[in-house]
């Protein structure tokens, strides 16, 4: 019994160490992007009198379509850096920074667009 107190010991102690060095090395996050990342050039495209196809095959799907609001379109974009966006210092980007409003009229074609001054200039 004495031969197993005296091997229990050490083991307790290595694997508690060992585990312990884990937290050392951090956890791997992902990077976690939501909504459409669009630049300044892209929206640009977007003129008064295209179809909301046009603005679809240009930009995508928007973030957001409010039911209450069917002629508003909106763009938002947030970005947060998992293990290896921190690593390349990409920036934090929150609070819909980048916000792109499309108005849309009756006949379902671009009225005015908003927002693009707040876009990046390019992707990094």
């Amino acid at each position: 019994m004495n031969i197993l107190k005296k091997l229990l010991y050490p083991i307790a102690i290595t694997a508690t160490l060992t585990l312990s060095a884990c937290s050392i090395f951090g956890v791997y996050t992902i990077d976690l992007p939501q909504g459409t990342p669009i630049t300044q050039a892209q929206a640009q495209q977007i003129q008064p009198g295209m179809s909301k196809n046009q603005v679809l095959y240009l930009l995508g799907s928007p973030a957001m379509r409010d039911t209450l609001a069917p002629k508003r379109w909106d763009y938002i974009y947030d970005y947060a850096p998992g293990t290896y966006g921190k690593r390349e210092g990409k920036e934090v980007i929150t609070n819909a920074s980048q916000h792109l409003i499309i108005y849309f009229d009756d006949s379902e074609t671009v009225v005015n667009v908003e927002g693009i001054e707040s876009l990046p200039t390019s992707t990094k």
